[in-house]
């Protein structure tokens, strides 16, 4: 019997406790889920003989140490900032480890000794990162098999709303940490066009946005992630002239987020002063400039961000509530944490919404003196506010590799990522059964 310890049993980790579940008994695992809150489990694996769910504080160093202890595998599901110490206790216990997250300075650190102790720390694993690595090693698999000599490679991914669920200004709801997204694109983008390398700082990241169109749902608009540069080496591009990867909102999304930058709302590095007695109203009033004769504060907005006093961005900000008297009822909160809560009343998923997550990989390259463009697209529905999109592509990955893992099809030592044959094959073949499943076009630009 194999023994899984599965930490984190949020909304994200729906399907691939599911899975786990599923797989259970055909495999001979033992799968001990432990989390703050499990109270929600209990209905699903309370007949379950192969399945348990624990009371688990990552930070309880005696727990934390019990627990790996009795695992064979332990998958991570917690935040990101908490993967570090599950990581170094797995390596002091010689176990393996899987997680969605991003591969840190931190877990790179540990990629010698994981290696040396046999141990596989398998990284960015879900959906971006991980869907993201294993489709576009795929496509890039196939373009260099027949000669293609690859120009140019865009990777778009957004987790957005159905469009049967699509009722609000924004066409936006949370479907992931509302804190990532309301800290989304913080720092200096970094990628690189016609050879050139390009920088977009934050406060102008949301105005410099590409038109995206996926057949069947529109017109999209992308804006670049932090850094596009660090994946030409796993990705084996070194040379390629343009790599960009980026996320996906709907059209009009970005100029309206770009007001919440401009007046420094996104910024989480320092706390208002008596944001517990603030009203919505009086927190966007204390980011403007002095009133200038009796103007009201949305004209003042207006005048002070170059937006149109009646035009569409308004009327976003408006049906947030931004410039009612709601209380703002949070103490020594930053202006980032004050956001999010403003958008978490209006931007949750209520009872039936479906989620939507949407991808697209965008290659050209040259072959037989033709230049070639190449389409990789990807779009998957919810069932329900419970079974997202979003929890179905990051879950299931990460419950198809630690399969993989546990019968010893993964070879691969250290810290890795699903850019390796072994591991994107099977898993991308497997994700077809639940939906997930690439549309490919392709066709000739120009002749050269």
């Amino acid at each position: 019997m194999k023994n899984i310890l599965l930490l984190g049993a949020g909304r994200s980790a729906s399907s691939l406790i599911d899975y786990l579940l599923q797989n259970a008994p055909n495999e001979n695992w033992h799968i001990r889920i432990g989390d703050i809150v499990v109270s929600h489990l209990q209905s699903v694996i309370d007949h379950l003989p192969f399945a348990e769910a624990i009371v688990f504080n990552v930070h309880d160093e005696a727990q934390r140490e019990a627990e790996v202890k009795q695992a064979d595998l332990v998958i991570s599901l917690l935040p990101a900032v908490f993967h570090i110490e599950v990581a170094q206790e797995c390596l002091k216990q010689e176990k393996h480890l899987i997680t969605a997250s991003y591969v840190t300075p931190a877990f790179l650190e540990l990629h010698a000794e994981a290696q040396q102790k046999n141990i596989t720390i398998l990284m960015e694993s879900g959906l971006d990162p991980g869907i993201d690595h294993m489709s576009a090693m795929a496509a890039i698999q196939h373009i260099q098999a027949k000669g293609g000599k690859l120009t140019s490679f865009k990777s778009y991914t957004g987790g957005l709303i159905a469009p049967e669920s699509d009722d609000n200004p924004w066409n936006y709801k949370f479907t992931w940490n509302p804190r990532n997204v309301v800290l989304a694109g913080q720092g200096t983008a970094k990628y690189i066009r016609n050879g050139g390398y390009k920088y977009i700082p934050y406060h102008q990241l949301f105005t410099r946005t590409e038109d995206i169109f996926v057949e069947g749902y529109g017109h999209f608009e992308g804006y670049a992630n932090r850094d596009s540069l660090s994946y030409r080496e796993p990705y084996n591009l070194h040379d390629i002239p343009t790599m960009l990867r980026g996320t996906l909102r709907r059209k009009g999304y970005c100029a309206a987020w770009n007001v919440f930058v401009q007046l420094g709302l996104t910024d989480d590095s320092y706390s208002l002063e008596g944001s517990e007695n603030m009203t919505y109203r009086s927190y966007l009033e204390a980011f403007l400039p002095p009133t200038i004769n009796g103007q009201t504060i949305e004209q003042r907005l207006a005048n002070y961000t170059g937006i149109e006093e009646q035009g569409e961005i308004m009327q976003k900000l408006a049906w947030l509530d931004l410039f009612s008297e709601n209380p703002v009822e949070l103490a020594n909160a930053t202006p980032a944490q004050v956001l999010e809560k403003i958008l978490k009343e209006k931007w949750q998923l209520e009872h039936g919404d479906k989620d939507m997550i949407v991808m697209q990989h965008l290659f050209q390259y040259e072959l037989d003196g033709e230049k070639h463009e190449f389409t990789s697209s990807l779009v998957v529905k919810g069932d329900d506010e419970v079974h997202t999109a979003m929890a179905k592509t990051v879950g299931l990955p990460v419950a198809i590799l630690a399969k993989l893992l546990l019968q010893g099809k993964i070879t691969q030592r250290g810290v890795v990522i699903p850019i390796h044959p072994e591991l994107y094959e099977p898993v991308l073949e497997e994700l077809k059964a639940y939906g997930i499943n690439f549309v490919e076009q392709e066709r000739v630009l120009s002749v050269l």
